[in-house]
């Protein structure tokens, strides 16, 4: 049932995909979350090898010659991020189905990698209005971070079509049910 099963959550930065993600991973024993590596430093309160697994550009080029990635790109001006095959493995061998939270390109590219195995949910704010307040709120950003996000954001959205569903996140209580629908239907079939 769940063998070989991988979930996907898109969106833009600032959509509420991770809000989604985390309330999943809380109510669903059987999802667990695929840690992503990236190049960037490290923020106030994260920790390596739960948020991401922090590497060096170097140990991030040398797992790419080795094909250690299912997928990587360069998402903001000289970081990366990417899903190491490990990873997926380490999930698949707990019988567990892997939740991935990542960015717009990156999910395409896993949608296409796994196929049918795999549910791909593009989660779409109200407004791109809504998404630079939902970034301004955080206040972990720079005005110049966010014009580069808001900017990212709306050349992402294009791409809402390419995902077999899309999740409104307009009222959250309704966009954390109806992603529970999603994944548990999913997860059944």
């Amino acid at each position: 049932m769940t063998e070989g099963k991988v979930i996907i959550f898109c969106a833009p930065s600032g959509s509420g995909k991770t809000t989604i993600v985390k309330h999943l991973l809380n109510v669903n024993s059987l999802l667990m979350f695929s840690v992503s590596a990236c190049t960037r430093p490290m923020r106030l309160g994260e920790v390596d090898g739960k948020d991401y697994y922090f590497l060096s550009k170097d140990t991030f080029a040398e797992k790419i010659k080795a094909g250690s990635f299912l997928e990587y790109e360069e998402v903001y001006d000289g970081n990366f991020y990417g899903t190491l095959q490990s990873e997926i493995e380490r999930i698949w061998s707990l019988g567990k189905v892997v939740l991935f939270d990542v960015d717009v390109v990156g999910g395409l590219h896993l949608k296409t990698f796994f196929g049918e195995n795999a549910l791909a949910i593009f989660v779409k704010p109200p407004s791109v209005q809504v998404l630079e307040d939902r970034l301004r709120f955080r206040s972990t950003e720079t005005d110049e971070t966010i014009r580069i996000r808001v900017n990212k954001a709306v050349k992402e959205l294009s791409f809402e079509s390419k995902f077999e569903q899309v999740l409104l996140n307009d009222d959250l209580k309704l966009a954390l049910a109806q992603a529970e629908l999603l994944v548990n239907h999913f997860i059944i079939k």
